[in-house]
């Protein structure tokens, strides 16, 4: 990937000043290559026969402060760790002008945003590990964004006789900019009634193509603030929405959830249990990060926010940046579509 404004000289430099602190602390460290994305800068890490690697992530506070900025992130990679920086020039990611370099995209696939290496980060929700789409993280993580640039992507990829889709927003803000898409099912939904009435609609939908064989046009049904919908909207909510997890798959029916804290507490487990994908955003804690995430030590919790997250899926765990769309871009996708 181009550097743009990153340098070779203070890739160099940052370099040196990591495998010198290291070295002070005796714990010999190679840095043996990275890459650079729009918003942070990767390092892979070579330790050296015998090196603790616990006493590298003890030293994340050390290295943070040796090169200048507020927190780096450890992770791990086969044989060798990797080093998150963020960049001193963070670049946004637009969807349009990463949709503008794919040539083509597999059915139900969305662009999600640039993963850690630079290339494009696609998720395809007819996949078995995907199927449905919990999206996690605390006000200013980027989540509501996230969402919809993932349901932006499925539009300008697919035609309306491949791909509906039904949106609930309890709080009527996040999805307002989608309300106009010729996808649609409805109205937008935003009060309780509204959004149980929506959610029987869709349950009736995966009945109908269950006794009938179908499962074409795909159905996304997208939720913004679903711990909010389930607090206001009741149980029954509760139910249609597990049993659209549970068997929606088969008819073509994918569910895209948002929740800031998705505690199993107020999910319910087996509609937490029905989302084996998970887009992770900044969260409070490294409990809540375990929650969300659905494993231990994944680091959420020292994610940067505004469009830094991880997706976890079949068992893997990759940090990338969201994109997003512009005012500029929403006024003239409104025009087109």
């Amino acid at each position: 990937m181009a550097l743009s404004d990153i340098t070779h000289e203070f890739l160099d430099s940052q370099a040196d000043r990591i495998e010198s602190l290291l070295a002070s602390h005796r714990v010999p460290v190679r840095v043996a290559g990275g890459a650079v994305t729009p918003r942070w800068i990767r390092y892979e890490l070579a330790p050296a026969a015998g090196a603790k690697i616990a006493t590298i992530r003890n030293l994340a506070e050390e290295l943070s402060l040796a090169l200048g900025v507020p927190d780096v992130r450890l992770g791990r990679e086969g044989q060798r760790l990797t080093l998150d920086v963020s960049r001193p020039d963070a670049k946004p990611v637009r969807l349009l002008a990463v949709l503008g370099k794919l040539s083509h995209l597999p059915p139900l696939t969305a662009c999600l945003g640039l993963a850690d290496d630079g290339r494009p980060l696609l998720i395809r929700l007819a996949s078995p590990d995907v199927a449905h789409v919990l999206v996690a993280g605390t006000t200013g993580s980027g989540k509501t964004e996230l969402m919809r640039t993932l349901l932006m992507s499925l539009a300008l990829t697919h035609r309306q006789s491949q791909l509906q889709v039904a949106l609930i927003d309890p709080k009527s803000r996040g999805f307002a900019p989608l309300a106009h898409l010729p996808h649609l099912v409805g109205p937008v939904a935003t009060t309780p009634a509204s959004c149980a009435a929506l959610l029987e609609r869709i349950a009736a939908e995966m009945e109908r193509r269950d006794q009938v064989g179908v499962s074409t046009p795909h159905i996304v049904v997208a939720v913004d603030e679903l711990t909010d919908l389930l607090v206001n909207a009741g149980r029954s909510v509760e139910t249609v929405l597990t049993r659209l997890a549970q068997r929606g798959r088969e008819a073509g029916i994918h569910v895209v959830a948002g929740a800031q804290k998705p505690a199993a507490a107020l999910l319910g487990p087996v509609l937490k249990a029905n989302f084996p994908a998970r887009l992770v955003g900044r969260v409070a804690s490294a409990e809540d990060a375990r929650v969300a995430t659905g494993v231990a030590a994944s680091g959420a919790e020292r994610l940067l926010g505004r469009g830094d997250f991880l997706a976890v899926a079949a068992g893997g765990i990759t940090r990338f940046q969201a994109a997003w769309l512009t005012p500029q871009d929403w006024g003239a996708l409104a025009q087109s579509l």
